[in-house]
């Protein structure tokens, strides 16, 4: 079998579109460095010249430290800027091996950790950090601009390509931590060649005979801009470097007026920002409905949002994934009734296994002409989506279960024949006192819809408990007992129609804190909500023992 990397996707495509641009590069102007002067293209067989400069540079600088082929290599870096990825490309192809950390994993002792615990024999740091790496336990070397380094003198080794389907072509880590730290992601050439398939799905071209231009999801050292970079390249596309990320409003018109940008590709948060700014900017809305693509990921958009881009006609699209599986699934898209529905990408071995008992004649139902609320404990059967064993993308079996398959933990709801919508995490569906099924994610969505203008964030806890407890993050200076008045009262309808061991109808299971306090992901920034219970276990421990 031939095994399909990045690396092989970036040879292939150089020589397919060898002029047309990779990459599109701010060139800020000296007098305001907030003012984008001009976009500066890179060329695909630039590009390829440029990461063999890197390999040829990487592989003179780690040979001195004694390190053989196929040792693992940290690097440390922002990831967001082209630089970054001649490092990680130029890393990979000097024949070494890349363990990928970002800036949002600022302890040097939990990297050390890391580097360890994964075998890894050099680092390579951004130079952000350079005050910081000391007493490094292995060699370490600044990432420096190696496009103005001298590696004439410097071999290029040969393009190393997998011969076996276990060997780890890179390393991620996972954006939450456990017991202290995140888990290592080691990424197998059979898992690298099924993602390679799979991101050429989810890049295709939407036009035939024009080039895409597309945007920087997130940073190099996470697996959702590795991803899109794999599949955009396949088709010869091209991607914009922003300033910053995220960018602001003004600058994505900006891309998309002077560098063409057709395709978005955002976290949803930060896609969110985009449609509240464009209610009150008709240029800017038109220049989103202009879009033949607005893809999001990390997490799903707020209920209102979703439905005031597709109200307006935008073409927002929704891309499941992880960083252990990466893309699993993608909504319909389009302007059909169907199109948030989600389907699983081809080529994949997936299943989806019931996680709550088929219903009996007997069993009480939620009246279905009151609410379209659907409660877990009624008649809709969650799934949970599983990998198999031999699907290309399953993780290594590090990650795996006993029985050798992947349990992402993700739960779905069936809308249709091989049609899902997604209903949260395992642990966003918590068990009641009484063993009943809560569902968090519907009591948090209510709570952000209905009270927008007061909170900022919110989670819903209490596994084990006899009632939920809700904890908020306020917009602003609020006067505490007021707010929890206020969302009790703002939130009492939908409670009402809602089992009463799921409901929160009195201000004493309303927590107020400040905001940022609630535990997060590194990555993404979703609220941690086994973290929040162990966080506040004393808090909630006071609130079940007062009602």
């Amino acid at each position: 079998m031939s095994y399909r990397t990045h690396l092989t996707v970036l040879e292939h495509s150089a020589a397919l579109y060898p002029s047309s641009p990779a990459f599109k590069l701010p060139r800020l102007s000296s007098a305001d460095r907030s003012v984008v002067d001009e976009w500066v293209s890179v060329s695909y067989h630039q590009f390829l010249l440029d990461v063999q400069r890197s390999a040829r540079h990487w592989a003179r600088a780690l040979t001195a430290h004694g390190l053989p082929s196929r040792s693992i290599v940290g690097l440390w870096l922002g990831g967001s800027t082209y630089l970054d990825v001649l490092h990680v490309y130029g890393i990979a192809r000097a024949g070494y091996i890349p363990q990928l950390f970002s800036l949002r994993l600022p302890n040097p002792d939990v990297v050390y950790e890391l580097l360890h615990r994964a075998g890894a024999q050099a680092l390579v740091f951004d130079p952000a950090f350079a005050s910081i790496v000391i007493d490094c336990p292995i060699p370490a070397e600044l990432a420096t601009d190696i496009r103005s380094v001298d590696v004439s003198n410097a071999p290029l080794p040969p393009l190393w390509i997998p011969s076996k389907g276990e060997d780890i072509v890179m390393i991620y880590h996972t954006s939450g931590s456990t017991s202290g730290s995140p888990k290592l992601v080691p990424c197998s050439a059979d898992w690298v060649n099924a993602t390679v398939e799979k991101a050429a799905h989810v890049t295709r071209a939407h036009r035939a005979g024009r080039q895409d231009v597309t945007v920087w999801i997130g940073s190099m050292s996470h697996i959702g801009q590795t991803f899109m970079l794999m599949g955009f390249l396949q088709h010869g596309s091209c991607t914009i470097q922003p300033t910053q990320l995220p960018f602001s409003s003004d600058e994505l018109l900006d891309m998309i007026h002077r560098c063409g940008l057709n395709r978005l590709n955002q976290f949803a948060s930060f896609l969110g920002t985009h449609l509240r700014n464009a209610r009150s900017n008709a240029a800017f809305l038109a220049a989103l409905k202009s879009l033949d693509e607005l893809l999001y990921t990390g997490l799903p958009l707020a209920v209102e949002e979703e439905a005031w881009a597709y109200s307006n006609g935008i073409l927002i699209k929704n891309c499941f994934g992880s960083t252990e599986v990466g893309a699993m699934m993608l909504s319909v898209g389009g302007r059909g009734q169907d199109a948030a529905q989600l389907q699983v990408i081809a080529g994949t071995a997936y299943e989806f296994r019931p996680v709550t008992p088929t219903p009996g004649a007997d069993d009480a139902k939620p009246a279905r002409s009151d609410t379209d609320y659907v409660n877990a404990n009624g008649s809709e059967r969650l799934h949970e989506l599983v990998i198999l064993a031999h699907s290309g993308d399953c993780p290594h079996p590090v990650l795996r279960g006993s029985d050798g398959d992947y349990h992402t933990g993700d739960l779905f709801l069936e809308v249709a024949p091989n049609r899902w919508i997604a209903r949260g995490r395992d642990d966003d569906w918590i068990k009641s006192a009484t063993a009943l099924r809560c569902d968090t994610k519907a009591i948090e969505e209510n709570v952000l819809e209905t009270c927008a203008d007061l909170v900022v964030a919110c989670v819903v806890v209490g596994n084990g408990r006899p009632a939920p407890t809700l904890f908020v993050e306020p917009k602003g200076e609020l006067d505490e007992g007021r707010l929890k008045r206020d969302i009790i009262r703002r939130t009492r309808h939908f409670h009402a129609r809602r089992y009463v061991h799921e409901r929160i109808v009195s201000a004493s299971f309303v927590v107020v804190v400040p905001v940022g306090t609630l535990p997060r992901t590194a990555t993404k920034g979703n609220i941690r909500r086994r973290a929040v219970e162990e966080k506040f276990k004393e808090e909630l421990d006071a609130i079940y023992e007062a009602c």
